[in-house]
């Protein structure tokens, strides 16, 4: 009896005793992972009595469940309390993880099939220029001649000073120096930003955080498409190229759709870091353009953190999430396989 339990009749099937011990592991790992979802949800039912007197697990036998931070939140602070935030959210998490997702596919796709060879000292050449153009128009020169006095005299050094240079870049290099951006913490880049959009009169807008939300996510989406892309097979590419289709055709035609799987997953990764952002929407906005991470650490108030309308704000704020996490289940197990097998 034994050893029918520690013997396995697959070497792809464990054996009976070890698969009931691998239930048992995955259902409690199951109950830890699912724990915290549990408590949000009926702490967004309980009254602050409930909440203040103690840990109060099952609805009905420790607590009377109560409506209390639905009507506070819904009904006693207005509708646009929580819309205006909620659509703030929806819109500037959805459009910029669409645009980052298109233009750092095509950047994928373009670091993947073209061979690149940039100078350093070109590129500095090329900031120096830009900054010297900053720097002239400041003074009160007109930003035509001003910028085009820039890019002649970038033209002018590129072509002398700048053959005379030899170290070149990789295509590795330039991925590497795009992932290098997230490294940096927040809080270092965040001063310029703000006087950025505060001359051209953005703060406190959604088309601000779109701007910088799509920035900060193109690294990522270079980065995950990049691996995704490569793994396509390039025959196909060079078949469609002999049946006389472009460039463009094969990229809308035959990389896109076999890169499918690997978009939804990028894109929802890219979602979640956009949806849940804090320190930007914190510095970047006020009331009008107030996201979800803002209203939820604002009910930390003068009476303490009210955590019953926390839990059903953040119910509310991570539900989307949720329910595309489970329609797109199938994409995303695909996508993040991207690369696990080699040769």
């Amino acid at each position: 009896m034994l050893k029918r339990l520690t013997t396995s009749q697959s070497p792809f099937r464990p054996s009976p005793l070890r698969l009931f011990f691998s239930y048992i592991v995955l259902g409690f790992w199951s109950i830890v992972v699912l724990f915290p979802l549990y408590w949000l949800l009926v702490t967004a039912f309980k009254s602050p009595i409930d909440v203040s007197s103690g840990p109060k697990y099952i609805p009905w036998v420790d607590f009377t469940p109560s409506l209390y931070a639905w009507n506070e939140i819904v009904v006693s602070t207005g509708v646009t309390f929580v819309t205006r935030p909620y659509s703030n959210t929806l819109i500037v998490g959805l459009v910029s993880s669409l645009l980052a997702l298109i233009i750092g596919t095509c950047a994928a796709y373009a670091l993947t099939r073209f061979e690149y060879r940039p100078k350093p000292a070109v590129i500095g050449m090329f900031i120096l220029c830009i900054i010297g153009g900053l720097i002239v128009m400041a003074a009160g020169v007109p930003p035509i001649i001003a910028i085009g006095s820039a890019v002649i005299l970038f033209i002018v050094l590129a072509n002398t000073i700048g053959k005379r240079f030899k170290g070149t870049m990789n295509n590795g290099d330039i991925t590497f120096w795009l992932i290098s951006q997230r490294m940096l913490p927040t809080v270092a880049v965040i001063i310029p930003i703000y006087v950025l959009y505060q001359q051209l009169s953005l703060l406190d807008t959604r088309t601000a955080l779109i701007i910088t939300y799509t920035t900060v996510s193109l690294p990522l989406v270079i980065w995950f498409m990049r691996d995704y892309i490569a793994n396509i097979p390039l025959e196909l590419e060079e078949s469609a190229f002999i049946d006389g289709a472009s460039r463009y055709l094969v990229l809308w035609r035959i990389i896109l759709p076999l890169a499918v799987p690997g978009l939804i997953a990028t894109f929802l990764i890219v979602l979640v870091f956009n949806w849940n952002e804090y320190v930007l929407a914190l510095f970047l906005t006020r009331a009008e353009s107030q996201t979800m991470p803002l209203l939820i650490a604002a009910q930390n108030a003068t009476r303490g953190p009210q955590w019953w309308n926390i839990s059903l704000l953040v119910l509310m704020m991570i539900a989307p999430l949720i329910f595309l996490a489970i329609l797109l289940e199938r994409y995303i197990a695909k996508g993040l396989l991207v690369g696990a097998v080699k040769g």
